[in-house]
């Protein structure tokens, strides 16, 4: 089996993006000729995963062409490993100066302005790596999908490091064999429950930061952090503790929309590359309280519906993050573990979390025999991504043909939440053809200085 089955269907066209996705008249690609030259590269966004990509690039030994980050702090750590880059607070300026000696960009910036460092970098003829989610919301989700697909021969990939887990493989590969027979059921869930919730509810589930309701009152803005720089496209609030540093900001619909879009990536990444899924049929919304206007849930479920893949039969996908388990969990007739994706076969189950797998029922797979391995081991996401752009490897597994539609169903599933209905997807033309009013949460106006097309 391939990872990625040159079959899969992916939807990279949609009318509504006919202008925003226009990709001619991109300059050459990148000055990296030989296997055996160094990449040049940009990391936008050099604290928490970025100093990793910093350290990674080091390793690697690549060369650091420039350095940008809206935290002086962030920006001054990473200058002391690479004190010859150039460096910027505004990625905005970075974009509009010289580009001719960068091969490669790592994207690591909150997730908000993901996209408006994806895109550019994409435009320009450059390699991209970017931290999971892949952007903020459906439309931007799509934008650098097809903006990737017009680019071919450039190499993207989705932060997602589980992907390159032996556990993972393994998974995929019992799936495609047939070990529990054709799957139409399967469930992931999460524990993590950082969100809006009650007081009791944060203490129980160990909130990081309890999040009652939007700040009506700033504070003073940390010293280094570019405040304004950090806010962006979104639409302009004063600082508070409750939204910085990370990973505080993603429980907020503006800055990261919340644990489905963040551990999505990691979570439905399993079914997704081992279902071979595509974009979902519908959205409904299961478990959790109504929307807040302004927070993410810490608690809620969503269950997708999927059409036939090749000989694969229609499936059902359903999400719960914080409280809400599967009633299989809850009856305790699997292992009760905080985290995990769950498989429901024809012929058996199996239950995986990030560095486990079991099939069950137990008594069934005593002298089962697990298939040979056929996808082979990986570097690393960093390693696989910065040998590929220099011709020294395959195409990563979480390109962004793979990755883009993945955080578009995560997404997705916000959306229905949020609309508070099941909603029928019309995936080419990007409507909810039984309920438009809800095509309102697939995107959002960008505050003054701040386009994407």
């Amino acid at each position: 089996m391939t990872p990625n089955p040159p079959d899969r269907r992916r939807f990279l066209k949609s009318a509504g993006l006919a202008a925003g996705s226009a990709v001619l008249g991109f300059p050459a690609i990148t000055r990296c000729q030989s296997p055996n030259s160094k990449l040049g590269v940009a990391l936008i966004g050099v604290g928490g995963r970025g100093g990793s990509h910093v350290q990674a690039t080091l390793d690697a030994k690549e060369d650091i062409i420039a350095l940008v980050d809206v935290n002086e702090n962030h920006l001054g750590s990473a200058l002391g490993k690479a004190p010859q880059a150039r460096s910027h607070r505004d990625f905005r300026e970075f974009f509009a100066g010289k580009l001719d000696d960068i091969d490669a960009v790592f994207v690591s910036t909150t997730e908000h302005t993901h996209a408006f460092a994806t895109l550019p970098a994409l435009r320009a003829g450059k390699h991209v790596y970017s931290e999971k989610p892949l952007t903020r919301d459906v439309f931007e989700a799509r934008l650098v999908t097809e903006t990737a697909a017009a680019r071919p021969e450039l190499m993207t990939q989705m932060g997602t490091q589980i992907h390159a887990s032996e556990n993972y493989r393994r998974v995929v590969e019992l799936i495609a064999s047939g070990a529990i027979g054709p799957v139409r059921e399967a469930h992931c869930w999460v524990s993590r429950a950082w969100g809006w919730q009650t007081q009791e509810e944060a203490e129980k589930h160990k909130d990081i930061i309890y999040t009652p309701d939007t700040p009506t009152k700033g504070m003073p803005v940390p010293d280094g952090l570019d405040w304004n720089l950090w806010i962006g496209p979104a639409p302009y609030r004063d600082f508070h503790e409750f939204y910085f540093p990370g990973p505080r900001w993603y429980r907020w619909w503006d800055f990261g929309n919340g644990t489905m879009s963040d551990l999505g990536s990691h979570r439905n990444d399993l079914p997704w590359w081992a279902l071979n899924l595509d974009a979902p049929l519908t959205i409904e919304p299961v478990a959790g309280p109504p929307a807040h206007h302004d927070i993410a849930p810490a608690s809620m479920a969503v269950k997708y519906t999927y059409g036939a893949r090749g000989e694969m039969p229609p499936v059902e996908l359903t999400w719960y993050q914080g409280a809400e388990k599967p009633k299989i969990w809850r009856d305790g007739k699997i292992p009760q573990w905080g985290d995990g994706c769950l498989f429901i076969g024809d012929g058996g189950m199996l239950l995986a979390d990030y560095g486990k797998l079991v099939l069950l029922p137990g008594e069934k797979f005593v002298n089962f025999k697990a298939p040979a391995p056929t996808i082979a081991p990986s570097p690393g996401q960093q390693a696989e991504w910065i040998l590929a752009c220099k011709g020294q490897g395959p195409k990563p597994l979480c390109q962004f043909s793979y990755s883009g539609p993945l955080t578009e169903a995560n997404h997705l599933g916000n959306v229905a939440y949020r609309a508070g209905k099941k909603l029928e997807w019309d995936a080419k033309n990007m409507k909810f053809p039984n309920a438009p009013e809800a095509e309102k949460f697939l995107k959002r106006e960008y505050r003054e200085g701040w386009s994407l097309i």
